[in-house]
């Protein structure tokens, strides 16, 4: 109940602050008078912004969890899996060559980047052997694609590189419906997937031996949760960028806040709190340096990385203060 009265306090916040700001008994009377300038702001720039916050922010927590799980590593995020790289490529490719796609399709495009980027990684990752060896996989392939971002952007003009810079980093500006439109229905599609794959993390999380001695094969049980969340990842990154951290930090506080549930319970948990962290860090990419813009993915990053130190702190100091515990009964 309190992560979703955040998320609503944050999703009114995210209607009404701004230039200008729209008080919330005034909504209706904005929402109805379809003439002002005070409805085209809210309905045709600040709602679908928070659409694709919402839906985006719990697409890629619940990827982070599903990536987490199925590695069996807390430290698994989704830019290790080559989509976030991909999308990023496909866009870049597109505007430094200057190849002749107009820019509404510019999300289309990086999301077939970001679905092409997931099908290399996976299908690199067919030879490794165990969780560990998956990880380091996606790790390289995801490197690679960065390093020919790299290139591609090293040949860039500084208009280009201008038009370029918000989206790789990640943001929300100039989201409108258009863009909305490369999310929601992308982002539902993958819910039935999801739930199909809870059943998958349970056997995975008994460990590869076990789960095989129980019928399960792991090596295409784990590809294919990792499918469901390239394809999370995608609908995002492909209109908005990579939103970093995100993937990460929002399983740890699902973990942190349920420590004693499974898979089932964390994912709608870690789907909440990435909704959550994206509108905060939304809200401070408007507000903070108003009227100028700062890029969304600076902001989740930032957030991702002081949250994410101070969680797996906890977590360290946790197992040292059950072993002075152990120490302190076994002296007694």
């Amino acid at each position: 109940m309190i992560v979703a009265a955040a998320v609503a306090v944050l999703a009114l916040a995210a209607v009404c602050l701004g230039q200008p700001v729209i008080p919330p008994h005034r909504l209706p009377a904005v929402l109805g008078d379809r003439a002002s300038v005070e409805f085209v702001v809210l309905w045709e720039l600040r709602v679908p912004r928070l659409a694709v916050a919402v839906f985006g922010g719990a697409a890629i927590g619940a990827a982070g969890l599903l990536l987490q799980e199925a590695l069996r590593n807390p430290l698994a995020v989704p830019e290790l899996l080559g989509v976030s790289s991909g999308a990023a490529l496909a866009v870049a490719v597109c505007v430094v060559w200057a190849l002749p796609v107009p820019y509404g399709l510019h999300p289309l495009l990086g999301l077939a980047g970001a679905a092409c980027g997931g099908a290399l990684c996976l299908a690199a990752a067919r030879t490794a052997r165990g969780a560990s060896a998956t990880l380091l996989v996606g790790a390289a392939v995801s490197t690679a694609i960065q390093a020919l971002l790299l290139a591609v952007m090293a040949t860039a003009e500084r208009i280009q590189y201008d038009m370029l810079f918000r989206y790789l980093v990640g943001s929300l500006t100039g989201v409108m419906w258009e863009q909305a439109a490369h999310v929601l229905p992308w982002s539902l599609l993958a819910v039935p997937l999801v739930v199909l794959c809870v059943p998958v993390l349970g056997l995975l999380r008994l460990g590869d031996d076990t789960a095989a001695a129980l019928g399960s094969r792991v090596g295409r049980a784990r590809l294919g949760v990792l499918a469901v969340a390239s394809l999370l990842i995608g609908c995002v990154t492909g209109p908005c960028g990579p939103l970093a951290w995100v993937g990460f930090v929002a399983p740890l506080l699902a973990r942190r806040l349920r420590p004693h549930d499974e898979a089932r319970t964390w994912l709608p948990w870690s789907a909440a709190l990435g909704a959550l962290v994206v509108l905060a860090a939304d809200l401070v990419a408007r507000l903070a340096l108003a009227p100028v813009e700062t890029p969304l993915g600076a902001w989740t990053a930032l957030l991702g990385v002081l949250a994410g130190a101070v969680l797996l702190r906890g977590e360290a100091v946790r197992p040292r203060a059950a072993a002075r515990d152990g120490r302190a009964g076994g002296s007694r």
